[in-house]
């Protein structure tokens, strides 16, 4: 199915969202549903959630945060505060998921994030315990290193002098949105203080935490701090990989996929 909009209550208003369905037509498979990076969007996702879907026979779900993608942009000159992975995590994944008619609580997705999106699906497992099924995490934070900003900053200098602002705005309506919402509120002073770990204890469903040994925006320490939070967790670290396991290491991390719900998935109520 091609990406559509949805109308989302959000803020006290509405918001427009772009969402994609994977085969729903598998009323009765395990639903996935896809939290993307700091910089993407449904269209950056390219095929590999079609594929691991196809691979897994279950449903998926992509959509773009508001801000990126097809959904509405970031108001003109508002900055993001240091808890906007919370208030996505609390208010709008939520709400998009009712307003398409996902019953968290009789049908609990899985959530497969990757970077933001990965510290957005912990954040909404610690704060939804019993409506999550499981999480796949790829390159999560839990909190921030020197070795994040320095990335960032470097990204900052690439989309002001190199073709990265041409590259992103093949995938987004307004691509200065997505990018300064996210550089601006990550090299924030204020916001090197942000860290999720008191949350982790909350998360009751078990978990895959993936990083690659060449990560430019993390290091190992991150997914090592969900397992000691989270006894139900798993890890995965991959050679010759960086930020984007799907991307640089995508048969083995569907592998591991695969395995890691055969191991733990649950029938889904009719």
């Amino acid at each position: 199915m091609s990406a559509a909009l949805a109308r989302v209550p959000y803020r006290g208003g509405t918001v427009d969202i772009e969402y994609q369905w994977l085969q729903p037509e598998r009323r009765h498979a395990p639903l996935f549903v896809f939290l993307h990076e700091g910089l993407g969007s449904v269209s950056m996702w390219r095929d590999y959630p079609a594929q691991l879907c196809a691979a897994g026979g279950w449903r998926g779900l992509l959509y773009s945060r508001p801000g990126y993608g097809r959904s509405t942009p970031r108001p003109h000159g508002e900055r993001w505060r240091p808890d906007f992975m919370h208030e996505q995590a609390r208010d709008l994944l939520p709400a998009l998921l009712a307003t398409l008619g996902v019953d968290t609580q009789t049908d609990p997705p899985w959530l497969f994030g990757h970077s933001d999106g990965g510290s957005i699906a912990l954040i909404f497992a610690a704060l939804f315990p019993h409506h999550v099924a499981g999480l796949v995490v790829l390159a999560p934070h839990i909190f921030v290193e020197d070795l994040s900003i320095a990335s960032i900053a470097a990204a900052r200098r690439a989309y002001l002098e190199t073709d990265l602002r041409a590259k992103l705005a093949r995938h987004h309506a307004d691509v200065d949105s997505a990018f300064w919402g996210w550089n601006d509120i990550w090299l924030d002073a204020g916001f090197r203080d942000w860290n999720i770990e008191a949350l982790l204890p909350n998360i009751k469903c078990p978990v895959l935490a993936v990083q690659g040994k060449n990560d430019e925006y993390g290091t190992l320490a991150q997914i090592e701090g969900i397992a000691r939070a989270v006894p139900a967790t798993e890890l995965l670290t991959l050679d010759a990989c960086g930020h984007s396991p799907h991307r640089d290491q995508p048969q083995r991390l569907t592998r591991a996929v695969l395995d890691f719900v055969a191991r733990h998935a649950r029938p889904i109520s009719a």
